[in-house]
């Protein structure tokens, strides 16, 4: 019995692999160009409370490589072996899904921001040509007033 690992040993391990599951579903969907910011944003929120569950789960991680680690000092080498390429196989797993997920929430944080620089742009030329608009359907002065055909010229 010293040889395998507690029954939470088990527990922890499929929780972990469901869990990382349903996350590498969650990143796999396609990346889609969205023009809403607030769609955007929410999308964020999803990931940022994935990001926290990612960290919740990191007791259960640790836990599984301590574990591992006190069996193979107990158990028989090919035992302890078979457990340890399983739990490698998680934390690679996990590491990629780690990365994957900071990845996504840095481009989306990116895009967000040009988005909203872009928004801004917007407006303000929107703002300028509705202006140029008015500027352009104002009566134009009498060919004889000098004073007032130099300040529309200063104007254009």
């Amino acid at each position: 019995f010293d040889s395998l690992p507690p029954a939470h040993y088990k527990e922890t391990m499929n929780t972990i692999l469901v869990w990382m599951q349903q996350s590498e579903t969650k990143l796999s969907m396609p990346q889609v160009a969205i023009a809403e910011y607030e769609i955007m944003e929410q999308r964020l929120r999803e990931l940022k409370a994935l990001q926290s569950s990612l960290q919740e789960q990191q007791k259960g991680l640790n836990y599984l490589s301590t574990t591992v680690e006190d069996l193979s000092r107990r158990a028989p080498a090919e035992v302890s072996q078979s457990y340890r390429s399983e739990v490698e196989v998680v934390l690679g797993r996990w590491k990629k899904l780690s990365a994957q997920l900071a990845e996504h929430c840095q481009k989306l944080e990116e895009r967000l921001a040009k988005l909203q620089r872009f928004q801004n742009d917007t407006k303000t030329l929107r703002k300028w040509m509705a202006e140029v608009d008015v500027f352009l359907k104002e009566e134009w002065p009498a060919l004889g007033d000098s004073e007032a055909l130099e300040k529309q010229l200063e104007q254009c």
